[in-house]
C-alpha cells in the first residue's frame, strides 16, 4: 500500500473526528462562554454553575446531530470497505 494513500485515510479519519466531534464542542464552548459571562455580570462565583448547563447542552447537541453524525460514519466507513480491493492490488 502506497504510503500516499496511508495519509489521505489518516487525513480522512482525522476530518470526520473534527467534524463529528465540532457541534457538542462547540455546544459547551458556546454555554461555557455565556454562562461565564451571567456569572462576571451578576458577580456569582459559584464553580459548580457551569457543569449542569453544558451537560445538558451537549447532551442536547447530541441528540440533535446524532442522526447527521450516524450518517457521516457509515458513509466514511461504506467508502473505506469499498476502496479495500483497490488498496490490495
Amino acid at each position: 500500500m502506497p504510503v500516499e494513500t496511508v495519509i489521505q485515510m489518516v487525513v480522512d479519519a482525522l476530518r470526520i473526528a473534527m467534524m463529528i466531534s465540532a457541534p457538542m464542542l462547540l455546544t459547551a464552548l458556546v454555554v461555557g462562554i455565556l454562562i461565564s459571562l451571567f456569572q462576571s455580570v451578576t458577580q456569582i462565583q459559584e464553580m459548580t454553575l457551569t457543569f449542569i448547563p453544558k451537560i445538558l447542552a451537549t447532551f442536547l447537541a447530541l441528540m440533535i446531530s446524532l442522526p447527521w453524525m450516524l450518517q457521516t460514519l457509515m458513509d466514511y466507513f461504506t467508502h473505506l470497505f469499498e476502496s479495500i480491493p483497490n488498496m490490495i492490488n
